[in-house]
């Protein structure tokens, strides 16, 4: 589905779902829907002065910025083939926009941080290595916040809007999670159970993103009470990578114009496009 009237102003907010660890760099066959839609979806996002991605692998006591010009690449995944840890994405860091992001949320009470020793983790590297591989556009990592509160990244997302009012920076927000994310579910027997708790919670997840019947309210409210959408914790034992999705919804503040959906893993999982 897809409405360009829809779109937010001077750039593109995308949440998707990055996948297991650097499998799909890896040429994993059951990442193969993923990677298609990365590749497919990325020239509806023109061409992007500079990306922010908030990763759902970066915890902080306050949201936290990266901030320096070439920051490193963290191999946060264990157990992998021996090339996995010799992944490149030499992509340039955004000082400017970093301090643009940090006076952002300052502006609205939020206490935040920058940090120009944290390199990028897979949450970044892996989906951008698929969508640009040339690695030239600047990038902004932006942590999540300890305690997970979804009330907490939405707020943080809307001290976030301004970053797309002005139409001729075109900056890209990424929200890099996953829909579903029971580790133990990827590896353990897939059941008619298991299989209708995974959909049903898709389908909550989709109405209440693209939904425009809901009004703005309703729709927030449904994102802050999310643990009580059908099976919710078996798709989220924790909610790390659902959160990025929240502040995505909080900088576009409307149903996402275009929704994706597609298997990682055997398991059904979106991508949402505002």
């Amino acid at each position: 589905m897809s409405d360009k009237s829809n779109s937010v102003p001077g750039g593109s907010v995308l949440y998707l779902s990055h996948g297991g660890g650097p499998l799909p760099l890896l040429g994993d066959g059951a990442h193969k829907e993923m990677i298609t839609l990365l590749k497919k979806v990325t020239p509806d996002l023109g061409n992007p002065s500079a990306i922010l991605v908030i990763s759902a692998h970066w915890e902080e006591n306050k949201p936290t910025i990266t901030s320096g010009a070439s920051p490193p690449l963290i191999y946060d995944y264990y157990g992998f083939p021996e090339e996995s840890y010799a992944i490149e994405y030499p992509a340039p860091g955004a000082p400017m926009l970093a301090n643009k992001i940090f006076g952002l949320l300052q502006s609205h009470g939020i206490d935040a941080s920058l940090t120009d020793q944290r390199g990028f983790d897979h949450g970044l590297f892996v989906p951008l290595k698929i969508m640009y591989p040339d690695a030239n556009i600047p990038c902004v990592q932006l942590s999540l916040v300890k305690g997970l509160r979804p009330d907490e990244h939405i707020r943080i997302g809307k001290a976030l809007a301004g970053l797309l009012e002005e139409k001729e920076e075109n900056v890209l927000v990424i929200g890099s999670g996953f829909s579903f994310h029971n580790l133990r579910a990827f590896f353990g027997p897939s059941t008619m159970e298991t299989q209708s708790m995974n959909e049903a919670f898709e389908q909550w997840l989709i109405d209440t993103c693209s939904n425009r019947q809901l009004s703005e309210p309703e729709r927030e409210h449904r994102l802050v009470n999310w643990e009580s959408a059908p099976a919710a914790r078996y798709c989220h034992p924790r909610e790390d990578h659902l959160l990025p999705l929240h502040v995505c919804y909080g900088i576009a503040g409307a149903p996402a114009r275009q929704v994706f959906r597609f298997e990682i893993m055997g398991k059904k999982a979106s991508a949402y496009l505002w």
